[in-house]
């Protein structure tokens, strides 16, 4: 690994993990903040090296450096704007790309890549099993509900949502594998609801316009992944509250009411 020092720019963009800055020749640098562990990075290199080796459109992904005392990794860069902004600023435009989210994840469930990704039960498993504000009595039937539940060998994202789909020019790229798993294709649908939906809870849009604007755009979007993938409303009606147990290992105070709500329905 590369060591350095170097005055860096404003950071073009803020993630949950990391600071974006520019970098050189076409590319970014995704700088981790502290408590962000080596071992985790490398992850999400080898991670981003396998899915795009599959030849689904992401970023590639380049080499690990240790600069100004902190680790980063080097990507492409993507230049666009998030499908989410677009939506803010094209509303008009919300059929299409509710119709487009769906026909990249769709794609992206078809893939079955051979890499060292973990599975998506395992990975379940253990945010349930930490979600400290999981009712005790809720977590053994969230388990049991689980166990009942096809698993799956596809990819899937984990974090699937426009705000990580970038559109640049006529064509978009998905961003953010760091929550990959293979697994099953209708739990993975059922997270991007959790989020989708959860955001509307959190009280991240105050507007009421805004809100139904956002629930319409969802309700389209399911309706086009299974045009596309038909079969197993069903079953992923039965993922929602297993999805949303999940979620709460994630720590989102605001949100912890709601999704043990959404639990308590499996």
């Amino acid at each position: 690994m590369d060591h350095m020092n170097k005055n860096l720019d404003q950071p073009i963009a803020y993630g949950r993990t990391a600071e974006i800055y520019a970098w050189q020749d076409g590319q970014v640098l995704k700088l981790f903040y502290d408590w962000f562990g080596l071992e985790d990075i490398k992850y999400e290199q080898r991670i981003a090296q396998a899915v795009h080796a599959s030849g689904l459109p992401i970023p590639s992904v380049g080499e690990i450096i240790h600069i100004n005392e902190r680790i980063g990794l080097i990507y492409q860069r993507v230049e666009g704007v998030s499908m989410l902004e677009m939506m803010s600023r094209k509303p008009w435009n919300a059929y299409h790309y509710a119709r487009r989210l769906a026909e990249l994840q769709v794609e992206m469930h078809a893939s079955s890549i051979q890499a060292d990704i973990p599975t998506q039960r395992q990975k379940l498993i253990n945010k349930i099993c930490h979600a400290k504000a999981l009712p005790a009595n809720l977590r053994p039937k969230i388990l049991t509900a689980l166990e009942t539940m096809p698993e799956g060998n596809r990819l899937c994202h984990g974090d699937f949502h426009p705000g990580n789909i970038m559109i640049t020019g006529q064509t978009e790229m998905i961003i953010d594998w760091i929550d990959t798993s293979l697994g099953n294709p209708l739990a993975d649908l059922a997270r991007t609801t959790i989020i989708f939906l959860g955001a509307l809870e959190s009280g991240q849009i105050q507007n009421s316009f805004l809100k139904a604007f956002a629930r319409i755009f969802h309700t389209i979007y399911i309706h086009h992944y299974f045009s596309f993938r038909p079969g197993g409303e069903q079953e992923y009606s039965r993922w929602l509250p297993i999805i949303a147990a999940a979620r709460l290992s994630e720590n989102i105070p605001e949100l912890e009411k709601w999704l043990i709500a959404q639990a308590e329905i499996v």
